[in-house]
């Protein structure tokens, strides 16, 4: 049994909260939150949790052995590093900090304290999406050309991160484990037309070495929710629609060739064939993602999305920033841009590995 504290009961925190509070190899015995109407509420949902508005206090609950963390990203930084300068290991929510050199320091904490450190990148947990991941890399799609998502909907707005710290961390995350490697440069336009200087709308477009190209439409101005992800392969074409119920993905059997012309109407031949919507075994992220921490807290192994993972989303988001700032002007990302060596794995792999 890990027992667990939780800081940060808002919306997202609850769900998180309720998904490690129903896992029976953990049990939730403390929480932090300014809010004291939250603190009762948890203490009625979860019986024996003790309630805290203080966060040093709550580390020092003699059995809290990990720390869940889901408040706001401008608190990220100090969150963790105070858990793991005490030896807890530590979940926290996506973005992991809000530069680079903060997440530097914070994986480096980790390494040197040899302790779990996971960064809360959801979609990497998701079904479909690493079926995804298991098909572009056993080429079922072809050559990848190019991938583009749409994370928007009307609200929440926030005021301490834009549309690009609080949406792209989704998309960036699952376009890297997805491909397995990391873009060379990216460029982002937006704008502020709520709040000045908080941007609602950003469009980012990321650049691989082998011309593979990912474009992120973000906002929190549009009249509909869309969560889409559309893979075009030189073979075949995938749509991720995870706001869809049951039939999340689609896979179409299209594309288009060139050709030895014999006129000009020849020089290039495109194929329209059958849509597939494929079975998935489906269980919900969240309860996959933090299954997953807890087996890395009781088994002391690495977390697939771990503070590294967390580092070069942030390398990303950081670039991203600068560009924004600078209308679009394309920013190189530091690092390397070659594979990242990480599991490809089936969701029959992916249940079996966590059994």
């Amino acid at each position: 049994m890990i027992h667990a504290g939780m800081v940060g009961l808002g919306a997202w925190g609850w769900n998180v909260a309720r998904s490690f509070a129903a896992l029976p190899e953990c049990r939730l015995v403390a929480c932090c939150d300014l809010d004291p109407k939250r603190l009762d509420a948890a203490a009625k949902a979860w019986p024996g949790l003790v309630g805290y508005k203080d966060y040093d206090e709550m580390l020092r609950h003699d059995k809290v052995e990990a720390v869940i963390i889901a408040s706001s990203a401008v608190t990220h930084y100090q969150l963790v590093k105070k858990a793991l300068l005490l030896d807890r290991d530590v979940f926290v929510e996506k973005p992991f900090t809000l530069n680079v050199a903060e997440a530097e320091e914070l994986a480096e904490l980790a390494e040197k304290k040899k302790r779990i450190l996971m960064v809360g990148h959801l979609l990497e947990y998701h079904p479909v999406v690493r079926q995804l991941k298991s098909m572009i890399h056993k080429g079922e799609l072809g050559s990848v050309y190019y991938i583009y998502t749409q994370r928007v909907n009307l609200g929440k707005i926030r005021k301490d991160e834009n549309a690009l710290w609080s949406f792209a961390p989704h998309d960036i995350s699952q376009i890297l484990f997805m491909l397995d490697m990391l873009p060379t440069d990216v460029s982002v336009r937006g704008q502020s037309y709520i709040q000045k200087g908080v941007e609602d709308v950003a469009f980012v477009s990321l650049f691989f070495e082998n011309r593979i190209m990912a474009h992120i439409h973000l906002s929190w101005l549009d009249p509909h929710k869309v969560r889409r992800t559309t893979i075009v392969g030189s073979e075949k074409m995938a749509v991720f629609d995870d706001v869809e119920a049951s039939e999340k993905l689609r896979i179409y059997h299209n594309h288009a060739e060139p050709v030895q012309p014999k006129t000009y109407g020849e020089s290039i031949q495109v194929s329209f064939g059958d849509i597939l919507i494929p079975r998935v075994q489906m269980t919900e992220p969240l309860k996959l993602e933090c299954q997953h921490f807890i087996d890395c807290v009781r088994d002391r192994k690495e977390p697939l999305s771990n503070a590294q993972d967390g580092l070069r989303v942030v390398r990303i988001l950081e670039a991203a920033q600068k560009s924004l700032e600078q209308d679009g002007v394309p920013v190189r990302i530091q690092g390397d841009h070659g594979n990242l060596h990480r599991p490809v794995s089936t969701n029959r792999d992916w249940y079996s590995m966590r059994s």
